[in-house]
């Protein structure tokens, strides 16, 4: 068979087949998506699924051995003061982080969103994206030495005649410690820094939303600037603000990087589960252990889409 023959008989076949994916566009969409929807659905929720089955099963504490047997005894270690302490720690310590986050962001995105134009927004936009390129272990480093008794922040509250005012806050039962790089304050500190970014951006795309001839109409009727913030504003950048706290409130609910290297002993949700599966070895209470943000996190989500959040996204 001659070359001609051939690329003319290839040509025929690519061109009927194409011919099929023109005329049927939703094989040709589901062809396009099943690569990645295998990969889901093999990687990503096969883990969770093997991860779940986990949590049903049960460590033999003798021989340090899993127990393949259904069993509910694991979800029960849950309820022991220790693990309850572990759950409400984490969950306490992100929804602080979360509040603070909103507080923060809110004026931040609002200026960004009345009053930047062309190149000031790029300028906003290079400040607040910024920080996420930088190494994430670089930034929690860095923040250790700013808080540690030997740091710059220490060095500058003597310098201003402020050391009263830290050794105060140290000196608070549960969230005080020898040092802020010891403390929860320094976690909470650090949590905010890492995860503020993912607070400014939703509500600054909501913001941008609120037509200004709503706020204008609101002070030709009369209306005082906190009750047109209280009135508009404050609703309508309500799904934003939503939107930015999944991804802080989640962030914050199983991270264990940043309470390892900045906190004190206590354990939050990560970071028992990373003992558990490492050095315990009891690998069924760690992945029980994950289900509970996993649940956390699902009523979450419904409430904040039932709340238009995702509009935003």
């Amino acid at each position: 068979m001659s070359h001609a023959a051939t690329v003319e008989r290839n040509t025929g076949i690519v061109g009927r087949l194409s011919d099929v994916l023109i005329a049927r566009p939703k094989l040709l969409t589901l062809l396009l998506l099943l690569p990645p929807l295998l990969w889901i659905g093999i990687v990503y929720i096969g883990s969770l699924f093997a991860l779940l089955l986990q949590s049903f099963y049960s460590l033999d504490y003798f021989s340090g051995l899993v127990v393949r047997e259904f069993t509910l005894s694991t979800y029960a270690q849950l309820l022991d003061e220790a693990n309850v302490q572990i759950i409400l720690r984490t969950v306490a310590m992100a929804s602080l982080v979360t509040i603070a986050c909103a507080i923060i962001a809110f004026p931040i995105a609002y200026y960004a969103a009345r009053y930047t134009r062309g190149w000031t927004k790029a300028l906003f936009y290079l400040a607040v994206m910024m920080p996420l390129w930088s190494s994430y272990l670089v930034k929690i480093y860095a923040w250790k030495l700013i808080l540690a008794k030997e740091g710059i922040l220490t060095w500058l509250a003597e310098t201003v005649h402020l050391s009263w005012l830290i050794n105060g806050i140290l000196a608070v039962p549960i969230i005080g410690g020898p040092s802020l790089s010891f403390s929860y304050v320094g976690t909470f500190l650090v949590f905010v820094y890492v995860w503020i970014p993912y607070m400014i951006l939703p509500i600054q795309a909501a913001l941008e939303r609120v037509p200004a001839n709503y706020i204008e109409a609101s002070a030709d009727l009369g209306a005082h600037p906190r009750q047109t913030f209280r009135t508009v504003i404050l609703p309508l950048a309500l799904p934003g603000i939503i939107a930015g706290s999944i991804f802080t409130f989640s962030l914050t609910l199983g991270d264990y990087i940043v309470p390892t290297i900045v906190g004190n002993s206590r354990l939050f949700i990560g970071q028992a589960v990373y003992t558990l599966q490492g050095t315990a070895g009891d690998v069924p209470l760690a992945a029980a252990f994950t289900v509970v943000p996993m649940l956390i996190m699902a009523i979450y989500l419904w409430m904040a889409k039932r709340m238009g959040a995702f509009d935003v996204l």
